[in-house]
């Protein structure tokens, strides 16, 4: 069983990581709520993480020419997460974007899908050690 090339064990691994840059820009979006003229931030992996992931091919792109970049067929060693100024906020008296309560939600559905996916994670390795210790 090579561990290095199930996609599921790669994806898992990835999500949890990205799910604490996540953690971290939120909570950096609540700290700086009472800065004058901060603008919320975002981070987008969801789409990134799907071309990795694309099992059927269907959202990869042919690179038969060495100019081509290939921009997600299946590969976690380039995935970047896009972070960006947050277009959808409001902007307050002061120039700020941060809504505390809107960071709270969104903070509190990080850590339940973070927490999914440690929980997946562990499910994977404990079938994984019952599979090697059931070949002994």
């Amino acid at each position: 069983m090579d561990i290095n090339n199930d996609k599921t064990l790669q994806a898992l691994a990835t999500s949890i990581n990205f799910r604490q840059m996540r953690q971290k820009l939120i909570s950096s979006n609540i700290a700086n709520s009472e800065t004058p003229g901060y603008k919320a931030k975002r981070i987008d992996f969801e789409e990134a993480l799907a071309r990795a992931l694309d099992i059927d091919k269907t959202n990869s792109l042919n690179v038969e020419n060495s100019k081509h970049y290939n921009v997600g067929g299946g590969g976690f060693d380039n995935l970047e997460p896009n972070i960006y100024n947050d277009p959808n906020d409001v902007v307050n008296d002061s120039g700020n974007t941060v809504d505390v309560e809107d960071e709270m939600s969104k903070m509190a559905e990080n850590e339940i899908m973070f927490n999914a996916a440690v929980q997946l994670l562990n499910k994977k390795l404990a079938l994984r050690k019952y599979i090697l210790n059931s070949e002994k």
